[in-house]
């Protein structure tokens, strides 16, 4: 297993930041808020987790050890995948999480692409005794809809800034999402940051 690469930032992508660790370049699948946590020529430290496939060997990258644990649990019920449990993690906090499945929450599974109804009741069944407790109390970390209102501008707007491009276009490639990020707050849905960041960089490249 490798437990985390050290080094600095070669390169990042949308989904994807290249770790050069003794002179190799290591891709590691992050999420958004994890990517924009990283720049590029300085150094970055992730906790790692390794999806061996028979056709593919792929490292999945976290901003901390408690998330990557999280990402791992997740996969212990049916029907997650690596891909969703980083939707999940893109999506809420490991603490959002666990609390979700301890109190019964729905609604904040179902705002993650790709859970539904029914499928969101079998993860609260499958999952209930394996996240554990959350670690903050419930006053220091947001509900979901809070959180998702006033986080994913600042949340977006620093990882097209980590991807290279200036403020001022991060500005104007957020404020062009904006109406789909309120449209999904309307409906009661946390905003997809991939989704978002997706949109973004294909204004942006239009616009150059």
């Amino acid at each position: 297993m490798i437990a985390f690469v050290s080094g600095p930032v070669a390169a990042l992508a949308q989904d994807t930041a290249v770790v050069e660790v003794g002179g190799v370049g290591m891709a590691v699948q992050c999420t958004p808020r994890t990517l924009a946590g990283m720049r590029v020529g300085e150094p970055a430290r992730l906790a790692t987790s390794l999806v061996v496939r028979e056709d593919s060997l792929t490292l999945y990258g976290f901003a901390d050890d408690d998330e990557r644990r999280v990402f791992e649990l997740l996969q212990t019920a049916s029907g997650v995948g690596p891909r969703l449990a980083q939707a999940m993690l893109t999506a809420h906090s490991p603490d959002t999480l666990r609390r979700a499945v301890a109190t019964g929450d729905e609604k904040t599974l179902t705002a993650v692409p790709g859970i539904g109804k029914k499928g969101a009741q079998r993860l609260l069944l499958e999952l209930k005794d394996r996240l554990g407790e959350p670690v903050d109390t419930p006053a220091a970390v947001p509900s979901a809809g809070g959180a998702a209102t006033g986080a994913w501008r600042e949340q977006l707007n620093t990882a097209l800034v980590g991807l290279g491009y200036a403020a001022r276009e991060a500005e104007e490639a957020v404020a062009a999402v904006a109406p789909q990020a309120e449209s999904d707050l309307a409906e009661g849905r946390a905003p997809g940051l991939p989704e978002l960041l997706r949109t973004a960089l294909r204004t942006l490249n239009r616009t150059r």
